[in-house]
């Protein structure tokens, strides 16, 4: 996925902000997952289900700054997984400009409904290989 700069996601030194990176990433990881085909709203608000209000939630994130990126940058946000079970799926992200690796980060999601882990359904993991 590509992001561009704007002055918003940049600070007074105009490097981007470090939370931006976030930012960005958790756009990455939304697209990446309605690549594989699904959509968090619908996974919410999933009707005549005995567990509503299936999310997403990030359970641990390590992240590392290499280089800045500036306004007018364009970025792209590679999000991949590395490991996947039950209730958790460990992704691995980077920003990068063009062959430049800017941010990467290893986050790792829980898949949870009212507060509580459930098992990542079945078409989901077979959509990440596992």
């Amino acid at each position: 996925m590509q992001v561009r700069i704007f002055y918003e996601d940049t600070d007074f030194s105009k490097a981007v902000y470090h939370a931006s990176y976030l930012r960005f990433m958790e756009r990455g990881r939304t697209n990446f997952l309605r690549l594989l085909g699904t959509d968090q709203r619908a996974l919410f608000e999933r009707p005549g289900n005995d567990v509503s209000g299936l999310a997403f939630v990030v359970r641990s994130m390590r992240i590392e700054f290499f280089k800045p990126a500036f306004m007018d940058d364009v970025l792209e946000i590679i999000t991949r997984p590395e490991e996947v079970k039950g209730a958790s799926i460990t992704l691995r992200q980077q920003c990068k400009r063009g062959d430049e690796l800017l941010v990467e980060a290893s986050v790792r999601v829980a898949f949870v409904s009212q507060g509580k882990a459930q098992r990542i359904p079945a078409f989901l993991r077979a959509a990440m290989g596992s």
